[in-house]
Formats: structure tokens, C-alpha cells, sequence
């Protein structure tokens, strides 16, 4: 009898997405036991490099969400390590998390995304960088951390008073957008496939962090009730992007959809390379749509890994 593949689950770690990390490293790991994996969880701290070098797994499935686990940083200790790991590597988590140069990858390949512009946070007190409605969010933070939309009787003043609670008081630079009105979508890419779409209803208005990792404050569609050359459209984007930016493993591409545009009115706004696996995430409920279960899922992103 071989002995089984050793896996660390590294999750965890000290971004503002920690809690969601450990949903997400947790069910990882207990579902990677059930299919026979010897699993290691790894609740990452400064000394990861020492832990991991300790533990000497197979492979790491990388459950951690935001920075340093999706910006390259944690993908670069693994390559110099020499140990495999699930999803992207450090130059694509590099280009994806980063707003600008995502844009910059994807836009002259014809992928449709909001016209974006770049602002010191200091300048937003003299004056809007755009027509309201605008989006607000920072360069480079995933899961909707700090997004704020401006709108014209917003309650954030005019011009924006620097005593209103928003990014402009976390990130000194700050990505302005055109807000693009209509419905939000997603659309999973795993194993180099589009999955299906699903649409995005928030209860209260906005899909932020709380609503994405809170049960019931979101209604998930699955499948998206849209036209069906739309729902096209937006898996062949997905996938486009996923491989436009070098993405492996699972990817999540997001979308805003002003439905009285039809195809004109589809906007890629960025693609998540460190998608959520926790129990709400989107990525296993759209591979369970397609018939795969959560066990499977995190089976395949580890033989693709090790392969």
C-alpha cells in the first residue's frame, strides 16, 4: 500500500479576508480527508516557510484569500521552495490582483472592461475624477473590500468630505470606474472550461464582503435567468480571460450586465484567481450545477496541481 498524498491546506494568514480563508481551508481540508488525502492544516504566520518546510507535503492547496496569498507573494516562496501548489502562479496572481494591470492584459486582447482611471485619494476632497455615478475601490484588494459608489445624493458629500467613511481613508491611491448599472454575474473557469453563469442578488443593494460570506444576505441564480447567446458570451469571456492572464486551477470571472444593452452592455470587471471555496462559495455551487461534487472539486485542483 503507497502511501497517501500529503497535502497542506494553507489558510488562514492576516489579511482582512482571514475569517473567510479559514471557512474556506477548513472545508477544503475535511472534504480532501474524505477522498483519502493525508491532510495537514496549516494556519499561516510569519513562519510558513519553516512550517512547510517541516511538514514536507506532496503539494499545498492554497485556501488563503487576499494578500499575501493572491498577490504572488506566497506562489513565489512555494516556487523557490520547489513545492507544487493549487491555482495560479506569482506572475499571474500578480497581473490579476492588481486592477490596472489586469486591464492592461485584457483590454487590447478585445475583452470588454469599464474605463478605469487612477486617483491619489487626497484629490477625490477638491473634486470627482468622473461624472456620478462613479465606483470607487482600491487598485489591488480582492472580495469587494472598500468599493464605494458614488452617487450624485450619495450621503459621502460633494465633493467627497474627508471625514465620510470609505476607501479614500484606507489606500492612498484608489481606481475610479464608471458604475455601470444592471445585474451581476460570475462565471467559474475550471480546468480550463467556463462552468455556467450564475447572477447575483444581494439583499441589500450591493454585493460587498459581508454579503458575499453571509448566508442568505445573497441570492444566488444558478443558472443565471439571462438569454442564452448572453450567458454564451460570458463563459467564452471567462474563459478567454482565465487564459489571457495564465490562470490555473479554478479562476472566477465577474461581470456587470446592463441587460437593456444586450451583448453591448457586458463588462468584465476583474478575475479572482483565489476564489472562495467555503461551503456559500460560488466555484462549488456552480461545479455542482455541472454534476460535480465538493469532493471531486477539490480532488481535480490538487491532480492539477501535481500534474
Amino acid at each position: 500500500m503507497s502511501e497517501p498524498i500529503h497535502v497542506a491546506v494553507l489558510m488562514g494568514g492576516w489579511s482582512n479576508e482571514r475569517p473567510v480563508s479559514l471557512m474556506s481551508g477548513n472545508g477544503v481540508a475535511d472534504a480532501l480527508e474524505k477522498v483519502g488525502y493525508k491532510v495537514s492544516r496549516v494556519d499561516m504566520d510569519r513562519n510558513v516557510a519553516q512550517v512547510l518546510a517541516g511538514l514536507r507535503p506532496d503539494v499545498v492547496f492554497n485556501a488563503l484569500h487576499g494578500v499575501p496569498g493572491e498577490d504572488g507573494s506566497v506562489q513565489g516562496m512555494l516556487d523557490l521552495m520547489g513545492i507544487k501548489y493549487t491555482h495560479s502562479g506569482m506572475v499571474t496572481s500578480v497581473i490579476a490582483i492588481d486592477k490596472e494591470l489586469t486591464k492592461q492584459r485584457l483590454v487590447p486582447a478585445g475583452i470588454p472592461m469599464p474605463k478605469g482611471t487612477i486617483v491619489e485619494s487626497e484629490s477625490l476632497y477638491a473634486g470627482d475624477p468622473l461624472p456620478r455615478p462613479y465606483v470607487l475601490k482600491p487598485v489591488n484588494e480582492g472580495s469587494s473590500v472598500g468599493v464605494a459608489i458614488v452617487k450624485a445624493d450619495g450621503n459621502y458629500g460633494n465633493p467627497i468630505s474627508r471625514d465620510a467613511i470609505g476607501p479614500w481613508q484606507e489606500f492612498d491611491t484608489l481606481l475610479a470606474e464608471p458604475f455601470i448599472k444592471g445585474r451581476e454575474l460570475t462565471v467559474a473557469v475550471l480546468g480550463g472550461k467556463p462552468l455556467c453563469v450564475t447572477e447575483l442578488k444581494p439583499k441589500s443593494g450591493f454585493y460587498d464582503f459581508d454579503a458575499k460570506y453571509t448566508d442568505g444576505l445573497t441570492e444566488h441564480v444558478c443558472p443565471a435567468e439571462i438569454p442564452q447567446d448572453i450567458a454564451d458570451y460570458m463563459m467564452e469571456l471567462a474563459q478567454r480571460a482565465h487564459e489571457l492572464l495564465g490562470c490555473k486551477g479554478a479562476s472566477r470571472t465577474d461581470f456587470r450586465w446592463d441587460d437593456e444593452l444586450g451583448r453591448d452592455g457586458v463588462f468584465v470587471l476583474e478575475t479572482n484567481t483565489q476564489p472562495g471555496m467555503t461551503p456559500l462559495s460560488l466555484v462549488p455551487e456552480q461545479a455542482k450545477q455541472m454534476g460535480i461534487s465538493y469532493e471531486q472539486l477539490v480532488d481535480i485542483l490538487v491532480k492539477e496541481a501535481l500534474a
